[in-house]
């Protein structure tokens, strides 16, 4: 994918986003196609006036018709530009200084690196890789040969089983890609707590990475210890084990998964504690509070941090009734001056959003509401300037009375 295909040619007045170096061209800024370009190949973009805009892959078969990679008409994307890419990231992360109390971190954010469409964590020995565009994966050999050569691992796993890939036209892949399997339960480190992840088969790519720097925010020992903690959608311990490492008296995690749940108490033993007096639910987080506020129950300290709602423009007003209902439940289970942490991870709702959904369902609770601390993701996941949907974490810690 060395050469240029074709070239796209926008409709006057479309330059804007391009021009503002946003990495995404949707297909209603084109006017036309000059050439015969494959999916995944390269081509340019020009402006309606025919100068040259930017470089980056295409595909037909998604409404993101181009991928922007470069906005430097000399630059070649040839494997020395990936290879470069790579090099940029690693160096970004080995400034955040995080091994070796940390062990398990994102390398590469897709466009907030300027690779679109790719995704690279670290998991101690081991590396997940998610290709998430066509232009990815046509590029996958070169990739995987610059991760090896880069960062030596193990073995690389590849999790490309996301729902964007069937809009990119390409199938779900879950496998060892290179290199050794990794262990059913890897044990990784994340701040000195140890935590077991399943890369095959676990959320995401084994475990919510993009939290590290929440959980040590939500569970100071001054917030937590001596209190008690409900961590709402606990999939495999995270915010609970920093409870626990924090002084919190009792916690209880709620999850759909017995797996999960079966997990996290794994990770609570192998991290030496004996906690007989911790509770592991398993089942739908809503009826679970709803049962909560009939027996009206109290926790000092709840953490929500449910999955994705919005996955489409089209599920922005469900998901805004569905956060809305959680954290009116969850306030209705607070006491004066316990504490919420909420999260949202829906790239398509707004941290404004989110905070007037919280506004709706403290209202409709009864319930005053302060805002402490602004959460969102860690600096491994960096958001780019000109790509604010990069920005998809956001999160409030408040106190209520």
């Amino acid at each position: 994918m060395h050469t240029i295909t074709a070239q796209i040619i926008l409709k006057p007045g479309r330059e804007k986003s391009v021009l503002n170096r946003h990495p995404w061209l949707f297909s209603g800024a084109i006017g036309r196609v000059e050439g015969s370009p494959q999916p995944g190949d390269l081509v340019q973009v020009l402006d309606g006036n025919g100068r040259f805009l930017a470089t980056g892959y295409f595909n037909p078969n998604s409404q993101i018709r181009v991928r922007l990679l470069s906005w430097n008409v000399d630059e070649r994307i040839d494997d020395q530009f990936w290879v470069g890419r790579l090099q940029q990231a690693r160096r970004h992360r080995q400034m955040l200084n995080l091994e070796p109390a940390t062990t398990a971190y994102r390398l590469v954010n897709a466009e907030a690196d300027g690779l679109p469409g790719l995704i690279v964590d670290k998991y101690g020995d081991f590396l997940v890789l998610q290709s998430l565009t066509m232009g990815i994966e046509r590029q996958k050999e070169t990739i995987l040969a610059a991760l090896n050569q880069l960062w030596q691992p193990q073995g690389i796993v590849e999790r490309s089983d996301a729902d964007v890939r069937q809009k990119e036209g390409l199938p779900r892949l879950n496998r060892v890609a290179s290199g050794e399997p990794p262990p059913e339960t890897l044990v990784i480190q994340e701040n000195d707590i140890l935590f077991g992840v399943n890369l095959l088969e676990g959320h995401k790519s084994g475990f919510y990475l993009d939290q590290r720097e929440n959980r040590t925010a939500v569970t100071h020992p001054h917030h937590i210890a001596n209190k008690t903690f409900l961590n709402v959608f606990a999939y495999t311990g995270g915010f609970g084990l920093y409870a626990i490492a924090n002084g919190a008296r009792q916690v209880t995690h709620i999850d759909s998964s017995y797996d999960a749940l079966s997990l996290a108490e794994q990770n609570v033993a192998r991290n030496g504690w004996q906690r007989p007096q911790d509770e592991y639910l398993a089942g739908d987080a809503f009826d679970i509070l709803r049962h909560y506020r009939d027996t009206q129950q109290s926790f000092d300290v709840i953490v929500l941090d449910p999955p994705k709602f919005a996955h489409s423009q089209r599920d922005v007003d469900r998901a805004c009734r569905g956060y809305k209902d959680l954290n009116w439940l969850a306030l209705r289970l607070l006491p004066p001056g316990g504490l919420l942490a909420t999260f949202s991870c829906s790239g398509l709702i707004s941290a404004d959003l989110f905070q007037k959904v919280l506004f709706g369902a403290a209202v409709d609770a009864g319930r005053q509401v302060q805002i402490i601390q602004t959460l969102t993701q860690g600096p491994d996941h960096p958001v780019l300037l000109t790509f604010p949907e990069s920005a998809y974490l956001k999160g409030f810690l408040c106190r209520v009375w």
